[in-house]
């Protein structure tokens, strides 16, 4: 008969997923790595599940493992959701605006609409949670966040959206780089020039390679990153130049040069809310915020 779960085996597990490594699941949980290593081992055994399979030293999650993991969150997430009740009734039913934002603009955009929207209401307290975009939608369609930032392609029926922001993509290149000199940068242009390219699953690494795959360019990719804010710094210190919505570059324009790229292709972000919100005004007020600083970092990024 296969043993009750232990809880923390399950936030070890959970820690794994989330952080790629048991080094940094043990950090993050603030034990030792054969301590993680034993409760992930126990949990397998205590299932019957094959959580991970082992590649090359490095753990990678079975679709056993990724089906488990979603079920996992879904639980954690509720309890962040009661954790966010009791803080409401602690705080006597203080006001509060949940934000859910992505982590391409989990840096200087999401800082500076804060800043704004917290002149305007200086007594609210806000609470951000950054996460994938899916993850974001489906917080919003069940309530637990009130306003999010997400990517073009969440189409969620239980949710509101309006486009921020539509741009084309730009090149990002070094200060330094040979090709600022050119006012449009074609794919013949980087053909075989180090890129830093963005996860193969994501629409802009997509657009980037069926571009360069029209023009019979070299895509010479030399590094992923996961994150807009990663890619920008990789760029700025001079590894490889990219593609990118402007809106990445905020906080960065003394250390990119961005160029318009042609083919153009179009990138979106949404702002979301959910239909009814618990805090209508203050998702109003956010909103209004969001658009006034996408308004303000498109005139930054791309003038000159």
């Amino acid at each position: 008969m296969q043993q009750p779960l232990n809880l923390r085996q399950v936030e070890a597990f959970k820690a794994i997923i989330e952080h790629g490594t048991v080094s940094q699941a043990a950090l993050v949980l603030n034990v030792s790595q054969p301590a993680v290593s034993k409760l992930l081992a126990h949990l397998e055994a205590d299932t019957g599940l094959t959580l991970f399979d082992r590649v090359r030293g490095k753990l990678a999650p079975t679709p056993q493992g990724m089906q488990l993991y979603h079920e996992v969150d879904r639980v954690f997430a509720g309890l962040r959701q009661v954790e966010q009740a009791v803080d409401s009734i602690r705080r006597n039913e203080a006001r509060n605006l949940v934000v859910g934002v992505m982590p391409a603009l989990s840096g200087s955009f999401i800082r500076r609409v804060i800043e704004n929207f917290l002149k305007i209401h200086p007594d609210v307290h806000v609470s951000v949670q950054n996460r994938a975009s899916l993850f974001l939608a489906n917080w919003l369609a069940t309530r637990q966040i009130d306003v999010a930032l997400v990517g073009s392609r969440v189409d969620n029926p239980y949710i509101e959206r309006e486009t921020l922001f539509q741009h084309p993509l730009v090149c990002a290149m070094h200060v330094n780089h040979a090709l600022t000199r050119k006012r449009v940068i074609r794919p013949r242009d980087l053909s075989g020039e180090p890129f830093v390219a963005f996860a193969s699953d994501s629409q802009t690494h997509e657009l980037v390679e069926a571009a360069f795959e029209r023009s019979n360019a070299t895509l010479n990719v030399v590094l992923d990153a996961n994150t807009a804010p990663t890619a920008c710094e990789l760029v700025a210190a001079g590894l490889g130049v990219s593609l990118i919505h402007p809106l990445f570059a905020d906080g960065l324009q003394n250390r990119l040069v961005l160029r318009r790229f042609d083919p153009e292709m179009q990138f979106h972000f949404q702002l979301c809310r959910a239909h009814a919100s618990r805090n209508a005004s203050l998702t109003d007020t956010f909103i209004q915020e969001a658009r006034n600083v996408a308004s303000q970092v498109s005139r930054e990024v791309l003038k000159g």
